[in-house]
């Protein structure tokens, strides 16, 4: 179920957000007469330090430290630790802070209550927060739900997330906000002209699949694609044990879609939005695609297999090629696709590429209001001759193993044409340690950036 605020009501007990600079006008202020109580505890307002405060025998409330603007720079969704620390019942923020602050902690309560428990019960806190005034409840909650349907995609392990299972998902995402939902697959992906699709995911029983969810009449056209490999192997250029351990995680950019999606539409904004999913699994039989093998393109562009273990860019080129047919007002890929990127930013960034400085101003300054850090790399065009062999158009995988990242997102760009406005996100989708708000597993990047940029980067003045 998605997280949602508690009902207003007089009960709720307040928690008070302070730091280190902010406790000696509390403690003569708003906790005047908790101030002996506070000191005895010993609360100092560090980051992540929580004062219960008493009233007779119960509790009457909370004090939350947000340590200094060092630590408040560096640790986002502070309040999200306090969540399960709290006793069950509904809560409220006293503190007075900016609407933007309130909001990022807001959003850090409803993201700290999400359990994944298809699988084994879960404890699920009993706090609840009343929204703040001022911020925008709805809006909130649907960016919560969004990505808590990324997180449980991300987490559902192959064997119960192959390509039928995740056109399943997507298609009750469909019906639920009444958008159009179709599927080419199997054999049927050669007849309409997806040949790398069915390239990649032909060695699997489970058969790939192209997903196609339309919802939305007026307004400008955005189009998502997001790579949807359920499970890589790297085919028959095999992963070792040890690099195949998260690769249930390498459909990331297709639950990323699907739950940017999903706030899209539950926020009704006026646009016209397309999902395209290319839905596959990458495995090993004796109809495996090879390395050297030499692969048409739905675009006409050939390309030489140099490994089989680059796959996402073949089933991303054929989707992208696809959308571009129709020149959406703006398109953004999102994928999985390179461990490069992760060598060069973490994982807790999330580089996009971009020609349009509009799109990346617009993309840093949303990532930076909606807590979701995002990192411009570019399409270096010098590099562009690292992905042209000699027998065919492309290389999937040029050796030498230099600007991974680049040369991956230069090759998916030689597939958009038509469209001006075309942004490629390289995201990790896995939180590799507990953060606050951000328990350890499938994530969502890039997700909140973007629908925080849609006003800039598309014309959205009439959206709800």
């Amino acid at each position: 179920m998605s997280p949602k605020f508690a009902a207003e009501t007089e009960a709720a007990c307040p928690i008070y957000l302070v730091s280190p600079d902010d406790l000696a006008g509390w403690k003569s202020g708003d906790g005047a007469q908790w101030a002996d109580w506070v000191t005895a505890a010993g609360f100092a307002g560090k980051p992540g330090e929580l004062c219960l405060l008493p009233t007779g025998s119960s509790v009457a409330g909370a004090i939350f430290g947000l340590g200094g603007d060092a630590a408040q720079s560096r640790t986002r969704f502070a309040l999200a630790q306090a969540v399960t620390q709290l006793p069950e019942g509904p809560w409220r923020i006293a503190s007075d802070h900016p609407v933007d602050m309130l909001s990022e902690q807001s959003l850090a309560w409803l993201l700290a209550s999400y359990r994944f428990d298809r699988y084994a019960a879960q404890d699920k806190p009993g706090a609840q927060l009343v929204a703040p005034k001022g911020v925008d409840a709805k809006r909130l909650e649907a960016i919560a739900a969004g990505e808590c349907l990324t997180r449980d995609l991300i987490n559902t392990p192959a064997s119960d997330m192959g390509p039928e299972e995740l056109e399943v998902a997507a298609h009750a995402l469909a019906r639920e906000f009444g958008a159009s939902f179709d599927v080419v697959q199997g054999d049927g992906l050669l007849e309409e002209n997806f040949p790398m699709i069915h390239a990649v995911g032909r060695a699997s029983p489970r058969e790939p699949r192209l997903l196609d969810m339309r919802w939305g009449e007026h307004g400008p056209r955005l189009t998502l694609v997001g790579k949807g490999v359920c499970f890589d192997t790297g085919g028959l250029n095999l992963k070792p044990g040890r690099s195949m351990g998260l690769m249930k995680k390498d459909m990331g950019g297709a639950a990323t879609v699907l739950g940017l999606a999903r706030m899209i539409m539950a926020l009704g904004l006026r646009l016209r939005l397309r999902v395209l999913i290319p839905a596959v699994e990458n495995s090993v039989s004796g109809n495996s695609f090879r390395p050297q093998d030499v692969l048409t393109s739905r675009k006409g562009l050939t390309v030489e297999i140099n490994n089989t273990d680059a796959e996402g860019r073949l089933v991303l080129a054929d989707a992208l090629a696809y959308a571009d047919e129709e020149s959406p007002d703006l398109m953004v890929s999102m994928a999985t696709l390179t461990g490069a990127a992760r060598v060069a930013v973490g994982p807790d960034l999330a580089p996009f590429y971009t020609n349009s400085a509009t799109a990346a101003r617009a993309l840093a300054a949303g990532g930076d209001r909606a807590r979701d850090p995002v990192w411009q790399m570019p399409f270096h065009e010098p590099y562009e001759s690292m992905i042209e062999p000699d027998i065919a158009d492309l290389d999937n995988a040029p050796s030498g193993g230099f600007a991974g990242s680049i040369t991956a997102a230069l090759f998916l760009r030689r597939f958009v044409e038509g469209t001006q406005n075309y942004v490629h996100f390289d995201i990790y989708g896995w939180q590799p340690s507990s953060a606050p708000a951000r328990p350890k597993g499938g994530v969502g990047q890039g997700a909140r950036a973007l629908l925080q940029a849609l006003p800039e980067l598309l014309d959205l003045s009439d959206a709800t």
